[in-house]
């Protein structure tokens, strides 16, 4: 449904990319029950950080993505807005658009899910940058 983006190399190091097939295996065959915005988290030296955006998945997976940064290079999720008529459909794919800045989670019938992001390489590559992606897996 969306082209893959290609980058060049003084942009991105192939970070951008390999964050999307991660939330690719991550939901793609599910349903999305819920997306919001997690609780917020202090970091080791006492700062805040913004909560992440947290997709509960039908069955009972929660996917997180937090936002990163180091020094001039970042990642953020600015916004994001759920389809809500779409959420019974089946996740086919997730895409991107306008240099990675739109993500798109996508089922048969358009974009379930679509994140708007902010990011920047910063000085190419020695800080790092891209979601942490994280699948919280259900308790046996």
């Amino acid at each position: 449904m969306y082209a893959d983006e290609v980058l060049s190399d003084i942009k991105d190091d192939g970070t951008m990319p390999d964050n999307v097939d991660t939330l690719r295996e991550a939901v793609i065959g599910h349903r999305i029950v819920r997306a919001e915005r997690g609780p917020e988290s202090v970091d080791g030296w006492g700062y805040r950080r913004r909560a992440p955006l947290v997709i509960t998945l039908d069955n009972g997976q929660r996917v997180e993505l937090r936002d990163t940064d180091e020094c001039c290079a970042y990642t953020e999720l600015e916004s994001f807005l759920l389809h809500p008529e779409r959420v019974d459909h089946i996740i086919t794919g997730v895409g991107t658009t306008d240099g990675y800045s739109t993500w798109h989670i996508y089922a048969d019938m358009g974009d379930v899910l679509e994140l708007s992001v902010g990011w920047s390489c910063g000085n190419p590559f020695y800080y790092g940058y891209g979601f942490d992606i994280r699948v919280i897996e259900l308790p046996d």
